[in-house]
């Protein structure tokens, strides 16, 4: 079975920087870069068209699909397979539970290591306003409504844990 990671969490958990860490650690993980059509950042996300987003899901070519933060947000088959194939170790960015479940179901020659990453609420909020994206507010009511993830492999608090330290943990995790 090819390796993937989930790294679960609410917005300013650290998902990106524990990333970046991995890719830093072991170029074989790659963030997957989700669609998105709406505004925003457009950094770590493939752009699409309203009309692009609609076709793909029309089609089933969409494991997963979220609204949030005025845009719509996308895991798609595709390229998800394209990273696996290609040897890659996809590192897909979750908010919600029920995207562990989506990519696992669709993607069942794939054994995927579940992270959880969190932080207090005080840490995300300064994240969060340090990134100065004009929509705090919706940032911290998104961290608000994420739920926690108990069955998750692994739990790194990142308010304590370095992303290097986040990483070689994820890393010796999959490796085994």
């Amino acid at each position: 079975m090819s390796p993937g990671v989930l790294l679960y969490g609410p917005p300013a958990s650290g998902k990106d920087t524990v990333t970046a860490a991995l890719s830093k650690l072991d170029e074989r993980f790659r963030l997957f870069q989700r669609l998105k059509d709406g505004p925003g950042r457009t950094a770590g996300y493939r752009m699409v068209s309203a009309e692009q987003f609609d076709r793909l899901a029309k089609d089933g070519g969409l494991v997963w699909t979220n609204t949030r933060y005025r845009a719509r947000y996308a895991i798609d088959r595709a390229e998800l397979m394209n990273m696996v194939d290609s040897g890659v170790i996809p590192v897909v960015h979750a908010g919600q539970p029920a995207v562990i479940s989506a990519v696992t179901q669709a993607t069942p020659h794939v054994s995927w290591l579940v992270v959880a990453l969190c932080t207090d609420r005080e840490t995300a909020r300064t994240r969060i306003e340090a990134r100065a994206t004009g929509d705090a507010a919706e940032r911290l009511a998104a961290w608000d409504e994420t739920e926690p993830l108990p069955s998750a492999h692994l739990q790194i608090d990142t308010a304590v844990t370095s992303p290097d330290a986040a990483a070689a943990a994820i890393h010796a995790a999959i490796s085994r």
